[in-house]
């Protein structure tokens, strides 16, 4: 529990094994990016509109990410799932002890940086990893602290996989796939992440999370904060910082939807930096195959002017080459090209 930088809050410099090497810092200055595209669902979960699957796939093309507001989940819901994610961090160490781990493979677990026993360098962030789906099948592992943890972070995880499940449906529409394509086995598992960024004493020196893709299908973040940003992204080799907005969700493409579908979507690297004043606590969901999941480019985006690009794989292959080559600073897609 020593290790969790949340409990190092009188720390008034950043320690050596935390400072990045010179080339990796993220420096002082960002400019925020109003280029992610905002796109608006008017407030419904279950939406069909044309118009909206175009805006989804032309945002997946060109940036690999965009903002959904109105998207229908309830802003009472989101204020308290935030209010419990915070409320989590701030319990005593000895309430969280026991669902410390620093082993990847337990589900539910806290933890910090990324892996901490084996990584080089250290990020200034402490992390609440949760297996959602099926949500009765993992919630009685989940903490039973604050009181309303379980109850309000299990129904923000059901509305926020209803969403994706229903982007999910767009996205296979503006591809032209099959109906259904990404039901079933090509999306049955979801996990979160409740990341905790405390204030940092030098922000120039480290990052809360380092360069990356994800490796899923789709992440759904939810930011929180709107007072101070932390999420960057990468756009023709320049670093953006992702504005804030109130109850809107992040929407990033991971690799396997980039494979799914031959390289039409992209998966864009990102990657998270600190703050002198405020500690900030996100939410992300990440929508995953099933480990046995056979993943390669969709048939029907094959044809002789456009080959496969890709590989096939079972995902549990790809997911244990994307952690090693994350580790290794390699593209796991590079690994994967035909």
């Amino acid at each position: 529990m020593e290790k969790l930088i949340s409990s190092r809050s009188n720390l008034h410099y950043v320690p050596d094994s935390y400072i990045l090497p010179p080339e990796s810092r993220p420096g002082n200055d960002t400019p925020l990016c109003n280029m992610v595209p905002v796109i608006d669902l008017g407030g419904e979960l279950s939406f069909d509109n044309s118009s909206i699957t175009q805006q989804i796939i032309k945002a997946s093309q060109e940036f690999g990410f965009f903002q959904l507001v109105n998207h229908g989940i309830p802003k009472k819901l989101l204020d308290d799932v935030m209010q419990v994610a915070r409320e989590f961090f701030e319990l005593p160490i000895e309430d969280k002890a026991a669902i410390y781990s620093d082993d990847p493979k337990q589900g539910c677990r806290l933890h910090t940086s990324i892996d901490y026993a084996n990584e080089d360098v250290h990020y200034w962030r402490d992390v609440l990893t949760l297996p959602s789906h099926p949500l009765e099948q993992h919630i009685q592992n989940w903490p039973n602290k604050p009181t309303r943890y379980r109850d309000v972070m299990g129904s923000y995880s059901v509305k926020v996989r209803k969403l994706g499940l229903v982007l999910l449906d767009l996205i296979c529409k503006g591809l032209g796939l099959e109906s259904g394509y990404f039901n079933d086995e090509r999306s049955s598992v979801q996990k979160m992440a409740i990341n905790h960024y405390p204030p940092c004493p030098d922000p120039s020196l480290t990052l809360g999370l380092p360069k990356h893709s994800d490796p899923n299908l789709i992440t759904l973040l939810l930011q929180g904060e709107t007072e101070m940003h932390g999420l960057q992204v990468c756009k023709d080799g320049q670093w953006f910082a992702v504005e804030p907005i109130p109850y809107a969700l992040v929407v990033n493409i991971g690799h396997t939807m980039q494979i799914i579908s031959n390289g039409k979507l992209m998966s864009a690297d990102h990657r998270v930096v600190t703050n002198k004043r405020l500690a900030r606590t996100t939410i992300a969901s990440f929508i995953h195959p099933s480990l046995s999941c056979q993943i390669e480019p969709a048939e029907a985006l094959i044809d002789d002017c456009n080959p496969p690009l890709f590989k096939a794989f079972e995902y549990k292959d790809f997911y244990s080459t994307y952690m090693t080559a994350t580790h290794a600073r390699v593209s796991p897609l590079e690994l994967y090209k035909l």
